[in-house]
């Protein structure tokens, strides 16, 4: 693909700083300059993981709700590894349950400091593995770039300091991870996860009855991959937690929307080298407009702030594109694919958002929170090839919606 990074003008009405402006194109120069770009390649992976007996009710979970399935299992020193695959090959995703209850390691340590995340301590959306085709070299240019990096003592999960895999350290502004591997992810056993087991027949026939519901349904062939995921951050840590990113991926800065009914804002950031964002998915940040402390002087909306201060800063929602079309049944095809998962027992915060008549649109609708992952499932549908990820009427409706579903109450206060 075409693409200059240094002349690319990013799109929307959110205004950033001169700061940000410049850092961000002194971090393309670098990386242009150092190999970085060179080096890296697409979103290979994304790694979930979940409470020490929920796995396979998490995968249940997505063989319904997703076009996920499982594909290989491993055991490592701490850890099962489910790895699962989908129609659209890339990014795999590792869904990884600590072999012991009593599990604790930087996460259960984070979400132990915020009251909705305390329920299942160890359920967090982890991060993004990214190929590279060098990982000493992506390691030695990082590390020269003040990236810091998990080694074999520092951390208590042993899957970070794999041979196959270079993990960071989670970060400040966003409490994610971003890995780099060279191995093949064609091949599971190459990565080394560890000892490979298999699925009972009874846990196999389970998740192969998830499947049947959605087949019967006529849904799954609706869902194809990963279109994007969003991360919530505190305000003031909106342009940090995006140059952060930049200086860490071979992604750019696609633009960004202030939403104002709900006082936030929306930063998208995408991966050049792909035609289609399944195959290396967009990153969204999330943030809010005005910090509560200050927010308090203008009594705004705050779901964005408020589910921070909740959960803690972590990946809010993983977006799944429905194929575009009118549905036989004479709606369009998120319609009908929300409306039977609906049926199915599937609880949604609202219903979905977008006109989608003659004119370019988008279709969206947003999930209850997995019980099992912490994460909403957001479904999108671009209509008539509309480009973008949102509209701000959208983002507005989806936003309100998660935001009477994050609130929490303490003494007199209820946010």
């Amino acid at each position: 693909m075409n693409f200059d990074l240094l002349t690319y003008k990013h799109v929307g009405d959110k205004k950033n700083s001169e700061f940000f402006e410049e850092y961000r194109l002194k971090i393309y120069e670098r990386r242009l300059s150092c190999g970085l770009d060179q080096l890296l390649g697409t979103m290979c992976g994304i790694v979930v993981q979940v409470e020490t007996g929920d796995a396979q009710a998490y995968l249940q979970e997505l063989y319904l709700m997703s076009p996920y399935r499982f594909a290989a299992a491993y055991r490592s020193e701490t850890h099962n590894i489910y790895v699962l695959i989908s129609a659209a090959r890339f990014p795999r995703m590792l869904v990884i349950e600590p072999l012991s209850a009593g599990f604790e390691d930087d996460v259960k340590r984070l979400n132990m400091v915020y009251p909705l995340a305390r329920a299942k301590p160890n359920a967090r959306y982890i991060g993004e593995i990214f190929h590279t085709s060098d990982k000493q070299e992506t390691a030695k240019i990082l590390e020269s770039h003040n990236v810091r990096f998990e080694y074999p003592g520092d951390t208590e999960n042993s899957l970070y300091t794999l041979d196959a895999f270079l993990f960071s350290i989670p970060s400040d502004f966003t409490y994610n991870r971003v890995a780099y591997s060279d191995a093949d992810f064609e091949d599971y056993d190459a990565l080394q996860l560890g000892s490979r087991f298999e699925l009972s027949a009874a846990q196999m026939a389970k998740l192969e009855a998830q499947a049947e519901l959605g087949r019967q349904a006529g849904i799954h062939d609706l869902l194809t991959g990963v279109d994007h995921m969003a991360t919530r951050v505190l305000a003031g840590e909106r342009e940090d937690a995006i140059l952060e990113f930049l200086t860490m991926s071979n992604y750019y800065f696609w633009g960004a929307y202030s939403i104002q009914e709900m006082n936030s804002s929306t930063n998208v950031n995408r991966n050049h080298n792909v035609l289609d964002d399944k195959e290396s998915p967009a990153k969204v940040f999330t943030a809010n407009n005005t910090p509560s402390f200050v927010n308090s002087f203008e009594n705004l909306p705050m779901p964005t702030e408020d589910f921070v201060r909740n959960y803690g800063r972590r990946m809010h929602h993983i977006a799944y594109e429905v194929t575009d079309g009118d549905h036989p049944s004479g709606v369009k095809n998120v319609d009908y694919v929300v409306g039977e998962l609906g049926t199915l027992g599937v609880p949604f915060l609202a219903h979905v958002v977008g006109e989608c008549k003659d004119d370019p649109d988008l279709k969206q609708i947003f999930s209850k929170h997995s019980k099992y992952s912490l994460l909403i499932t957001e479904y999108v549908e671009r209509c008539h090839k509309f480009k973008g990820f949102f509209t701000k009427q959208n983002v507005a409706s989806l936003t309100a919606a998660a935001g009477n579903d994050e609130r929490y109450d303490h003494g007199h206060v209820f946010d």
